[in-house]
């Protein structure tokens, strides 16, 4: 065909000239596997993937940014107050990291990530639901299954089998909680009458994973390493179900949940410098973003989810919706990774955490 006889409009609307690219743009690239990748090789890779793989890649460098941070990195004030003055005390002085997670990636095999965090103190603080608490329990006292999401749910019901996904929990296992939980909560009502202790959730919690008593709990070693678990839905679950049929027995029980906000927000507004990394949404994201508010925003922020933002829920919202309220600074480092937790989170902390206990 004659070029000349190309129309001039088609042309001029296909073959519209490129604006030069600047020097440090990015290429795409994937992995070769024409030699052996090692984890972290491979890891590293996803950042020029594009799509939800860069996200990864990008959520993997903000999280090793928050665990490196010392005090020590940034200049010290002429009127730095004590003891942020002694360089000792700011090498020492490491970035908070407040953890969510929703209930059902303690029913699954997250829970064993998330205890490995915990075990190893690189988490301040967490804030998740009830059945994020008694999930873990649970599972020291029977095993939750593999099953498959397409079990027909009244068959399950006959058979005394709750399903979670493509999990089941016999019946049986919220059985024995009851017959370990309902004694401990007439201890809390017996010390709160005798010596007048105020119990929170946060206080709850931990004495659940001091009486647990199990290295395989995540709030057993949340308690033995003294950090604080917040769930402000306490008893949206079945602990609330106990919490209600223990009222019927023993009466009197009281839990304050106006110390913990106070304690959470605290621990916010003291930190140097804070992050946040968010597994999932509702009131365990919007509570440690509102928590950073106190601060004028979290410096880093890792979201993984798959909720969308078209409803306007908080849960699908993205990073940049947080900063229009002061939730997250602005020009702080922030990604949301939309994926299902339980693929992308163990690849992250693989990346992270799980290559230096130290830190």
């Amino acid at each position: 065909m004659d070029p000349s006889n190309v129309p001039a409009a088609a042309s001029a609307a296909v073959l519209v000239q490129s604006e030069p690219l600047p020097d440090d743009a990015v290429a795409v690239q994937g992995p070769s596997f024409e030699s052996p990748l090692s984890l972290a090789q491979f890891l590293a890779s996803y950042e020029r993937i594009g799509f939800q793989a860069t996200s990864l890649g990008r959520a993997i460098d903000i999280v090793n940014k928050m665990r490196k941070w010392r005090l020590s990195d940034e200049p010290m004030a002429d009127d730095e107050p004590e003891p942020y003055n002694d360089p000792a005390v700011r090498v020492a002085t490491k970035c908070t990291v407040m953890l969510g997670y929703t209930s059902n990636l303690i029913s699954s095999g997250l829970r064993e990530v998330i205890l490995h965090l915990v075990k190893h103190k690189h988490v301040s603080a967490i804030v998740t639901t009830a059945g994020g608490i008694e999930e873990d329990f649970i599972k020291c006292l029977g095993k939750t299954y593999l099953a498959d999401f397409n079990l027909d749910g009244a068959s399950l019901r006959k058979r005394g089998l709750n399903r979670i996904g493509n999990l089941l929990v016999p019946n049986d296992n919220y059985c024995k909680f009851e017959d370990w939980v309902i004694p401990i909560l007439d201890k809390l009502l017996e010390e709160q009458t005798s010596a007048g202790t105020i119990w929170t959730p946060s206080s709850v919690i931990r004495r659940l994973g001091q009486e647990i008593n199990n290295e395989e709990s995540v709030y057993y070693w949340a308690y033995k390493n003294n950090i604080p678990v917040f769930c402000p839905a306490l008893t949206d679950g079945s602990l609330g179900d106990m919490i209600y049929f223990h009222s019927f027995r023993n009466p009197g029980l009281v839990i304050d949940i106006v110390r913990d906000i106070r304690a959470l927000n605290d621990i916010s507004l003291n930190s140097k410098k804070a992050g946040m990394i968010i597994l999932g949404g509702g009131v365990c994201k919007h509570q440690i973003a509102n928590a950073m508010l106190m601060r004028n925003g979290a410096d880093y922020s890792v979201y993984i989810n798959t909720g969308q933002e078209f409803d306007g829920s908080d849960s699908g919202a993205r990073p940049d919706e947080a900063v229009s309220w002061g939730k997250i600074r602005a020009g702080a480092e922030a990604v949301k990774v939309f994926a299902d937790a339980t693929l992308v989170f163990p690849l992250l902390v693989a990346a992270t955490y799980a290559t230096d206990q130290s830190q």
